[in-house]
């Protein structure tokens, strides 16, 4: 079924008559893989999904965990907590880190010729062994009792993420081991008062990444723009059913107030 509205074309959407390259973030990409109905509605017709809550904690977590390996960058030697996991590396001391770090505007980026997309993603933060290979590393902050794992079906968007970013370093040049470093903060809870301050425990976790679906991602990412047709709602997609039945209620109540 062809989408029957037309528009008139504007900053941030595809213009599937345009020769320019389209710029997607690694966010976008998810998006598609989560649910290409969704992904087409916004990057063709600016039809985005609700805005979630803002997560402060989690992002005040992220800052002060990227000041604190900065300090350690800038000295050039490792964090205490890779000393404590064996990890031979210090973070990678590079005066592109902070464009690779700006998500929003910036951030690591690879033009894939094949799609004609400019692919970017901001990272958190980037460490280097002895040899020059490189550790693609994420920063996680959670509250919880249970022991910190990578195994909850939900988190296979934190791996494909350090994929994606390892993807971005190896094109952009750079040799990366398939080994990425997800740095967790869990909140603790059993203190016996908050007193003003919310403690912590750190763990780093590995994960062995694998890349290689990114390529052809980009290549059905591309597809899915230049169609004219409604892509299949995601499997777990629970915003389109609501959208869905959410118009057909307001057409039938629209039909019925004009009668």
């Amino acid at each position: 079924m062809a989408f029957p509205y037309k528009l008139k074309w504007e900053k941030g959407r595809f213009n599937p008559t345009s020769k320019e390259p389209y710029t997607l973030s690694r966010s976008k990409v998810e998006r598609f893989l989560e649910c290409p109905r969704c992904f087409w509605m916004e990057a063709r017709y600016g039809v985005g999904r609700p805005d979630s809550f803002p997560f402060n904690l989690n992002n005040a977590v992220d800052e002060l965990f990227k000041k604190e390996f900065d300090i350690h960058r800038a000295d050039g030697k490792p964090h205490p907590l890779m000393e404590q996991y064996k990890i031979d590396a210090v973070p990678f001391n590079d005066p592109r880190m902070e464009e690779w770090r700006d998500a929003m505007k910036r951030g690591i980026k690879v033009h894939h010729e094949p799609s004609n997309l400019i692919f970017r993603g901001g990272i958190d933060d980037v460490w280097v062994k002895p040899d020059g290979e490189l550790y693609v590393v994420d920063y996680k902050a959670t509250a919880g009792k249970e022991s910190i794992t990578l195994d909850e079906e939900w988190k296979d968007g934190y791996k494909r993420q350090v994929e994606m970013y390892q993807w971005l370093f190896r094109n952009n040049g750079f040799k990366v081991s398939p080994t990425a470093y997800f740095v967790y903060a869990n909140g603790r809870a059993d203190k016996e008062a908050f007193d003003g301050k919310l403690e912590f425990d750190v763990t780093i976790l590995p994960y062995e990444g694998d890349d290689s679906w990114v390529e052809g991602t980009l290549d059905d990412v591309k597809a899915c723009l230049v169609s004219e047709d409604i892509p299949a709602i995601g499997v777990d997609c629970t915003y389109c059913p609501y959208r869905e039945h959410a118009g057909k209620l307001l057409l039938k109540i629209h039909k019925a107030t004009k009668k």
